[in-house]
């Protein structure tokens, strides 16, 4: 191609950012100077929190993800606190940073320091795929947000632009397995919502011109099945009865078929275990079966998940379950229970107007439009627990794909973008 051929493409572009620059004011543009300066320091600092392993049970690793992180609030002027967990919680603690003041809108920005990849995984470090994807456990999911969190506010205090805010960075440390009782992890989560006006959280973005403006909820259960130990050639008699086995059975069936059609509503057995004997660690999520084909199961155990979109359908399949359960196959009982663990963040008219700001910073960059994400396609996450006290917009974080599997990536090239967007959201929002 001869240089006169790319004449078309240079004034287009050219174009662009003559438009992008009239939409942004001066401090904005220095906010987005300041970004792009910053951003293979960006890249490297997330290759480097990512092969520190903080799997939510690696206590010692999630930790000193949180020091890294410290530190450099710390030089930002951020006022840094550690919280720990009680012992018997089994989880490490949060990272939060604040500032103080009075400025605009007072802000909570949501990330953590957790990853799905335990200290025995054998997927722990950062590897180029080629020169805009990375392999990376937890990069997408969700280091890469949390570079973006910090990056912005770099960005901004680079340009003096933090003074009399009020801005709280809330990092936890066990968003990936909730520490239990929530009543205390996440606690101070809660207490800093109801000092905040506006939540952004930064899980991993569901794509470039996406963000959320809802996201289910997420509860537990737990079902478990007893049958008569017999010798399997009464199985079925009106002696012996079903076994444990056949019981689980028909109460997973009847979920399927019964529980299953409401548009949000979701929920999947995890785990399953049946036999003459079982074993299960709740921490490790791992367990034991014992039996043999000629016997009568007399135990069986399953775990799930359930995901709802409101209070209301949770209990309406929380109630359809249990009377499911309750209907049992001859000689055998069964039980089932509950426990709650992210509510749901519902599409709000104070959500809709914050992905209405977020659109307008995008379309100022040049960057295009940001439509809501659908909330069905997305996981719960800590934005839930605030959206009860303040606006919140999420999906803000890095893109990538395969989070939560050892095929994780993150995206590289969109970092700088995102960054961009982020800080200059955070100006207008503390400048209202």
């Amino acid at each position: 191609m001869k240089i006169r051929d790319y004449f078309p493409i240079l004034v287009l572009g050219f174009l662009s950012l003559a438009l992008q620059s009239q939409k942004l004011k001066r401090p904005e543009r220095k906010i987005v100077a300041s970004v792009e300066s910053n951003n293979s320091a960006a890249i490297d600092f997330l290759e480097k929190v990512v092969n520190i392993n903080s799997g939510t049970l690696n206590l010692e690793g999630v930790q000193k993800v949180g020091e890294v992180f410290q530190n450099e609030f710390d030089a930002l002027g951020f006022k840094t606190t550690w919280i720990s967990m009680p012992d018997e919680m089994n989880r490490a603690g949060h990272l939060f940073a604040e500032t103080s003041g009075n400025k605009g809108k007072k802000l909570l920005l949501i990330g953590h320091l957790d990853t799905v990849f335990e200290e025995d995984s054998p997927f722990q470090l950062f590897k180029m795929v080629n020169d805009s994807i990375a392999h990376a456990p937890g990069g997408n999911d969700m280091k890469g947000g949390n570079i973006i969190v910090l990056y912005a506010l770099k960005a901004l205090q680079e340009n003096g632009l933090l003074n009399d805010a009020q801005i709280i960075v809330a990092f936890t440390g066990d968003e990936e397995s909730t520490g239990k009782p929530l009543e205390i992890s996440r606690k101070d989560l809660i207490e800093a919502a109801k000092r905040s006006d506006i939540a952004l959280g930064f899980e991993t973005s569901t794509g470039f011109n996406f963000a959320t403006v809802a996201r289910r909820g997420a509860s537990g259960w737990e079902l478990k099945a007893t049958g008569k130990r017999a010798h399997s050639s009464g199985v079925f008699s009106e002696r012996t009865g079903a076994g444990a086995i056949f019981e689980m059975s028909r109460i997973l069936n009847g979920f399927y078929k019964e529980v299953k059609g409401e548009q949000y509503l979701t929920f999947n057995p995890g785990v399953l275990l049946g036999g003459t004997f079982i074993d299960y660690d709740i921490k490790t999520g791992k367990g034991e079966a014992f039996g043999k084909t000629n016997v009568v199961p007399q135990t069986a155990l399953v775990r799930g998940g359930l995901r709802f979109m409101s209070e209301e359908q949770k209990e309406r399949a929380r109630n359809k379950m249990r009377e499911i359960v309750a209907d049992h196959l001859p000689k055998t009982a069964a039980e089932i229970s509950f426990t709650d663990s992210y509510p749901a963040m519902e599409p709000t008219e104070g959500n809709q107007k914050l992905l209405q700001q977020l659109n307008q910073v995008s379309l100022d960059l040049g960057q295009g439009e940001v439509l809501a994400y659908d909330p069905g396609k997305r996981g719960a996450a800590d934005t839930s627990f605030v959206a009860e006290y303040v606006d919140c917009l999420d999906g803000l974080g890095t893109m990538g794909s395969g989070a939560h599997t050892p095929e994780e990536t993150v995206n590289l090239n969109t970092i700088e973008a995102l960054t961009k967007r982020t800080a200059i959201l955070i100006h207008r929002l503390i400048n209202q």
